[in-house]
């Protein structure tokens, strides 16, 4: 048993330490009758208060300039019509592994509260080994998927991407812009002189914004599928298998959504202050 006070207590305690396990709460906390409590009734006590144990958004690292250029290019591309957004190549590149690892770690918040700062890990992207794979949509229609294997560097972007697959593919759909992150591979000076001698507009990007790129919400759509797969990919050639069949497999309703939700994801940004979003 806890008296009120202690509940209150409790509470603030976790939301002022989102990640800290509720059995280190009731091993430092005395009840009534001088007796410590579970951390079955420190849980109880949260879920009271509308804060439960859930798994962490994962984020990249977002400093405080990285915050205030995400806001500078929301504000700036808030202007947008749906005609321009509609002229634009979404392209990335994403890495799959054979097996994801969901980990252990636990935060307590409430509803709505997935994407606050005190409840993101942020950690840098593509950590390890696997498998890499670039595409690129639009409005109307999306690429094929090129399977990278190794390192991608500024010479292979060039002969095996946008060579190949993303400048014959802006040649065909007049007055289209090229979207690309800011990777060393597409800042290249070569793959900048490559793009002018093509006419290729480019469109201003900013740094650490996955969630202003709607294809990364197709990546999730095609790892979600590849990990229910029933067996999962042995070998990395099974692996870029069933990626190209499921991203093959998406709807072009889908990206249509997606794409329509850009000025919502602008507005997102501005409100989180440049932090992280639900996109």
């Amino acid at each position: 048993m806890t008296t009120a006070r202690q509940d209150r207590v409790i509470v603030r305690h976790h939301v002022a330490h989102r990640f800290k396990p509720a059995k280190e709460t009731a091993r430092n906390t005395i009840g009534v009758n001088n007796r410590h409590i579970s951390d079955r009734t420190v849980r109880r006590r949260l879920r009271d208060r509308g804060l439960r144990a859930r798994r962490p958004y994962k984020g990249i690292v977002l400093t405080p300039r990285h915050r205030r250029n995400r806001v500078a290019w929301a504000r700036r591309h808030l202007r947008y019509t749906a005609a321009q957004w509609a002229h634009v190549l979404f392209t990335d590149e994403s890495r799959f592994s054979l097996q994801g690892n969901d980990g252990r770690m636990r935060c307590y918040r409430r509803r709505g509260e997935r994407f606050d700062d005190a409840n993101v890990i942020e950690r840098d992207r593509y950590g390890g080994g696997s498998i890499m794979i670039w595409a690129g949509v639009s409005l109307h229609t999306k690429t094929e998927v090129i399977v990278v294997n190794g390192r991608l560097n500024a010479e292979r972007y060039q002969t095996e991407i946008l060579t190949p697959v993303a400048i014959p593919h802006l040649q065909r759909n007049r007055g289209m812009e090229l979207m690309q992150d800011g990777a060393p591979c597409h800042t290249a000076a070569s793959t900048r002189r490559l793009l002018a001698r093509h006419n290729v507009r480019v469109l201003p990007w900013c740094a650490k914004s996955p969630d202003l790129n709607p294809i990364e919400q197709l990546w999730d759509i095609v790892g979600r599928k590849v990990r229910q797969l029933n067996p999962e990919p042995q070998t990395l050639q099974e692996l870029a298998n069933a990626l190209i069949r499921e991203w093959n497999a998406i709807p072009q309703r889908f990206i249509v959504n997606y794409i329509r939700s850009m000025r919502s994801r602008c507005l997102a940004v501005i409100r989180a202050n440049g932090g992280h979003t639900r996109y």
